[in-house]
């Protein structure tokens, strides 16, 4: 926390703001509890989501970023950029919080992405290339837009041994289940990363599992989803239901929409924060732009966004029917 107090300026200065002006409003007394050993993550001022898009969030001075991420969107709009200090960090982030809920070696990877290619700052297509790259078969891929899956391809994937995991954009996938509907092995997982975005209608993620689900020949529980965004490192998955879980070093709360600075019970509605320790060279603490609710047990469940003019993030799917 302190690290970020002080090497942060665009986090420095939106505490400088916050205490000075919203000192009643949010009810804290001063910033004591900053330099706590014991601090309460629920109490941590997190930094909207929107600063990426206005200011270079970064705490390490004048060392040259390594990787610089940009969100998607229209050459008109103003993008989120995520600039990276260390490679090693996206790394370890994307292996270690894969292999926590999967195993990676266990996996072919094929990705479909379209829409997402033409942006060669990615985050995702990034990820997905580490991951493709650590396919020591050379079976992992990203597949060709506008084709069905090749049959022989899914027949070599059998007989390797390994499982298929299609790994993409919500709106990519469910139009490859519509126009090219395949039979998948039955222990294949969809991992769908949301990223609807403009391109279609919006459904619910009830409605679109169930479309992927019958466009692959698959059982519910292998829709599985990843829920991450251009100004995070970490990722958190649901495996088979609506319910996302995160590594160790990431953590979700619930904050009240028009009090950020109050976290909300279990149960409870409000804007999605995120701590997520991988960013520690940028900005760990984000208020996001969706909206959520938190179990007991830390899972959460993404129920939409805020403001449905301007899609951000890659996970906007509206509540569960």
């Amino acid at each position: 926390m302190m690290y970020q107090v002080e090497q942060n300026q665009i986090y420095k200065r939106y505490l400088d703001g916050l205490y000075s002006r919203d000192l009643i409003l949010f009810g804290h007394p001063d910033l004591n509890f900053i330099s706590s050993e014991n601090i309460d993550p629920d109490k941590i001022p997190l930094l909207p989501v929107e600063a990426f898009r206005d200011a270079k969030v970064y705490a390490e001075g004048d060392k040259n970023h390594e990787l610089e991420f940009r969100s998607s969107g229209t050459t008109t709009s103003i993008r989120s950029r995520h600039y990276v200090a260390f490679k090693s960090q996206y790394e370890a982030a994307i292996f270690n919080g894969f292999n926590y809920f999967y195993n990676l070696n266990d996996f072919v990877i094929l990705a479909y992405t379209p829409g997402y290619i033409a942006n060669p700052n990615s985050s995702l297509i990034w990820m997905l290339n580490a991951l493709i790259g650590q396919d020591q078969t050379g079976m992992s891929r990203f597949l060709e837009v506008g084709m069905q899956i090749d049959e022989d391809v899914i027949q070599t994937i059998l007989n390797s041994g390994k499982n298929l995991m299609l790994f993409g954009a919500a709106f990519g996938l469910i139009e490859m289940a519509e126009n090219f509907p395949i039979k998948l092995p039955s222990d294949s997982i969809i991992m769908e990363t949301g990223g609807m975005k403009t391109h279609r209608k919006e459904m619910t993620r009830d409605q679109m599992h169930k479309t992927l689900a019958n466009g692959f020949g698959l059982q519910s529980d292998r829709i599985h989803s990843e829920y991450g965004m251009t100004e995070l490192l970490s990722q958190a998955y649901s495996l088979g239901d609506y319910w996302f879980k995160t590594p160790p070093w990431m953590q979700i709360s619930i904050r009240n929409r028009f009090n950020p600075m109050e976290s909300m019970e279990a149960g409870q509605e409000g804007l999605i924060g995120v701590i997520d320790l991988a960013n520690w060279a940028s900005c760990p603490f984000i208020l996001t732009g969706d909206l959520g609710v938190k179990r007991t047990d830390g899972a959460f469940q993404v129920l939409g966004r805020v403001n449905k003019h301007h899609l951000r993030g890659c996970n906007f799917l509206l509540e569960v029917d």
